[in-house]
């Protein structure tokens, strides 16, 4: 008799280990994702993030608090302070703004960034070595910034003028105008730097460097990418073309870019969360990942209206319609593959 209730209540122990081993297996994980503003480049960083994590654990085995900054870096800081007091298992900071407030809140949560441009920069590191090392690491929409300089040699050889625009707020920015405006200046092109310090005065800067400027480069840059269409209505009608720093801004106001695609740079940053969430890897040590490749591109409509001719070997950007109806299927087969 002794044995047998023995034996149920070994039983009943183990019942209920199994049973509240499946209750925690199956309780899904909760990451907070502070994007600082809405535009293509990082509207498509966040969706290829949250795909791969849905891949990765099933619809219901990940929940997104995603909110957005609408480009206010104190709004980042509220954000990221109410994914710390949640205890999120993971924050994923997208662009530089939001880095740094995520990671001014917790030194504990893994925290992971996307379309930064440069981690030694954007975090203060010296001697950057490619590893942020503690609970930070990410991933890097840089492109290679002499690669965009020579672009613009390509495209625009007689030109002498070069007016480099960037909004002085994002220190990523002035990063690749330093680089770029160097590059140039090798070439033998006269560089002047223009900098707006948000939308407000931006209309009056780009006034002032398309006046001044034979072409202009604009890098990937937040404030810029929002504002486009401020930029194009002034530099359309002054018949000065810009070379941009990435697709969206490209789209906007741009004639030509060699830019990563963004859902793919949020795809290997979703890949990069569910090896953390796992246990597989230590965020600790793991490196900055970057865009595997680069995409010469050209905006047809813009090109045609200024009358630029671009080489074979640049592929068009899709219209809008044509963009959203890719950003689906890619998101579709992303889930059902």
């Amino acid at each position: 008799m002794k044995k047998q209730v023995f034996a149920a209540a070994l039983c009943a122990v183990l019942a209920g280990s199994i049973m509240g081993m499946n209750v925690s297996a199956e309780e899904p994980y909760t990451v907070g994702i502070c994007q600082l503003v809405q535009h293509d480049a990082l509207d498509a960083a966040t969706q290829g993030f949250k795909d791969a994590l849905v891949e990765k654990f099933g619809e219901d085995g990940v929940v997104f608090d995603e909110q957005n900054a609408q480009g206010d870096s104190n709004t980042c800081s509220t954000i990221v302070n109410s994914f710390v007091s949640n205890n999120v298992d993971l924050i994923l900071a997208n662009a530089t703004p939001a880095l740094q407030a995520a990671v001014a809140a917790t030194d504990t949560i893994p925290i992971l960034g996307t379309s930064v441009t440069e981690y030694g920069v954007a975090l203060g590191l010296e001697d950057f070595d490619g590893t942020v090392g503690g609970n930070v690491s990410g991933t890097s929409d840089l492109a290679p910034l002499d690669d965009q300089a020579a672009m613009l040699q390509e495209l625009f050889p007689d030109a002498e003028k070069v007016g480099l625009l960037y909004c002085s707020a994002e220190a990523n920015s002035q990063y690749q105008v330093d680089t770029v405006k160097a590059a140039l200046e090798g070439m033998g092109y006269t560089c002047t730097l223009y900098a707006f310090s948000d939308s407000n005065d931006l209309n009056a800067v780009v006034t002032t460097a398309a006046s001044e400027s034979d072409v202009l480069y604009v890098p990937t840059d937040n404030t810029a990418a929002s504002n486009t269409e401020i930029i194009n209505n002034v530099c359309l009608p002054a018949g000065v073309p810009i070379i941009a720093g990435e697709e969206g801004i490209c789209a906007g106001c741009g004639v030509a870019t060699l830019s990563i695609s963004y859902y793919d740079l949020g795809v290997g940053t979703g890949d990069m969360a569910a090896r953390i969430l796992s246990g597989e890897e230590d965020i600790s040590e793991m490196p900055i990942e970057y865009a595997p490749s680069f995409t010469k591109k050209y905006n047809a409509e813009l090109c045609e209206e200024l009358g630029v001719t671009v080489p074979d070997d640049y592929e068009a950007i899709a219209v809008a319609d044509d963009a959203a109806e890719e950003s689906t299927e890619a998101a579709t087969e992303a889930v059902t593959e």
